[in-house]
C-alpha cells in the first residue's frame, strides 16, 4: 500500500514548481524493497532540463531522496545539475535571444 502523497511548492530560477512526493509508491509484500515517487509540475508547463513539456514523473527511493535533503532539496540539485548541460543552456540563450519572426 503506498503513503499518502505530499506536495510542496518551490522556485527553480524563476520558474514555479509542484512537487509531488511518496516515499513508499509501492514496496515488496515484505517491505525489503520500496519504490518512491516524485512528480515535478511546472507552473503554465514551463519547460526545465529535465522535461520540455514541464511535467516529470520519477521513480528512485526515499534514501536517494532523503540523502539529498528531502523531495525539494533533491529536485533543486538534480535541475541545477542538468541545468548545466550545453542543451539547456542553448535553450536558456535562445529564450532571452529576441526573434524578428
Amino acid at each position: 500500500m503506498s503513503a499518502a502523497p505530499q506536495s510542496f511548492r518551490a522556485d527553480w530560477r524563476g520558474i514555479g514548481l509542484t512537487i509531488n512526493w511518496v516515499e513508499e509508491y509501492f514496496a515488496m509484500g515484505d517491505g525489503s524493497y520500496a519504490v518512491a515517487h516524485l512528480e515535478i509540475i511546472t507552473d503554465n508547463r514551463a519547460p526545465l532540463p529535465i522535461t520540455e513539456m514541464g511535467y516529470k514523473s520519477h521513480f528512485t527511493s526515499r534514501e536517494v531522496v532523503e540523502a539529498e535533503g528531502g523531495p525539494v532539496a533533491y529536485d533543486i540539485a538534480w535541475l541545477n545539475h542538468e541545468g548545466t548541460k550545453p542543451a539547456w543552456k542553448a535553450h536558456e540563450a535562445a529564450a532571452r535571444q529576441l526573434s524578428l519572426f
